[in-house]
């Protein structure tokens, strides 16, 4: 079993930083590439770790797009991405999903994808396909459609994932045993975390252009400061009770969710944009107190805005 490799864009000049995410995203999976404005100071972090048959990654970084060319392979795959921060656009044998933090999405590697990522954190994992078909009998036919991270497997299949980067990062476990008894625990709670996502229903088209919808409305209209549930409803020509239940479909809530969305978009401003002030770039995301915008800042990421801006970062 691998130990755990980090890879980090500090110390990287800044006209080299996309180049070296690229040779990163290629060298962790084969065929990998990540597109970003050039304009912007590209910034990103990766855990590469392999346990047993799994390799996965947990990855961040600002805005992008990740595309990978289609892998030749005796052995058929599985992908998994599942959204912990940020959201995106999953595109991939002709489908779309939009994920949410929590939501999962499976691909296979044996044909094209892209991700549309806003500033983001995310587990991607790469398996053979063999062991979850077992469990999962249908999985073809769900190869590429989102899957929802709002129910009880989802939430206990994303704190095993989570849980396991923890001990990744805090010791390495040598043990073959160890790494065979965590890849049947994988393949059990994905195939849990599936089957609910199937019984929870939210990925009929309706609901996904009503959540895309919903999700552009409000990227739209970050700098309002009466942006709200009410908000939302009108402009989409729904009842708050839809909306409050499309959310809800998401884990969150529309307040909730317009609050993330505001910070993740803040902290991209602060990191693109150094002449602005945290008080203007407060204001300009709907944020009337600069005070409370510090304080929700540090609540979702764990610092300051000012130490954000200064490329400090929680360990």
């Amino acid at each position: 079993m691998n130990s755990i490799t980090r890879f980090m864009t500090d110390g990287i000049a800044a006209a080299e930083r996309l180049r070296y995410w690229n040779t990163v995203a290629d060298e962790v999976f084969t065929g990998t590439f990540v597109n970003a404005d050039k304009d912007r100071l590209f910034e990103g972090d990766m855990l590469s770790w392999r346990v047993g048959d799994l390799d996965m990654i947990r990855t961040r970084s600002v805005s992008a797009t990740v595309g990978r060319r289609p892998q030749d392979s005796t052995e058929e795959r599985v992908i998994m991405h599942m959204q912990l921060r940020g959201s995106c656009q999953h595109r991939h044998i002709g489908r779309e999903a939009l994920l949410e933090p929590g939501d999962f999405v499976l691909g296979s590697p044996h044909h094209s994808y892209q991700v549309d990522l806003t500033p983001h954190e995310m587990v991607v994992v790469e398996f053979p396909k063999e062991k979850l078909a077992e469990r999962v009998p249908q999985l073809d036919d769900l190869l590429a459609r989102r899957l929802s991270g709002a129910t009880p497997s989802a939430h206990v299949f994303n704190d095993f994932l989570l849980s396991l980067w923890r001990q990744a990062e805090g010791s390495a476990v040598e043990d073959p045993e160890w790494a065979a008894g965590i890849n049947r625990v994988f393949y059990d709670l994905a195939a849990l975390a599936i089957r609910d996502a199937l019984r929870d229903g939210p990925t009929d088209p309706t609901s996904q252009s009503l959540r895309r919808q919903a999700l552009s409305f409000i990227d739209g209209s970050l700098s309002d400061p009466d942006l709200r549930t009410a908000s939302v409803a009108e402009a989409l020509g729904a009842s708050v009770r839809t909306i409050q239940n499309l959310f809800a479909s998401m884990g969150t809530t529309p307040t909730a969710a317009i609050l993330d969305r505001r910070l993740e978009r803040a902290a991209e401003r602060l990191m693109a944009q150094p002449g602005a002030t945290i008080t203007e770039v407060a204001f300009a995301h709907g944020f009337n107190d600069s005070a409370y915008f510090t304080r929700c800042f540090r609540q979702k990421f764990g610092v300051s805005p000012r130490e954000w801006r200064q490329g400090h970062r929680p360990s």
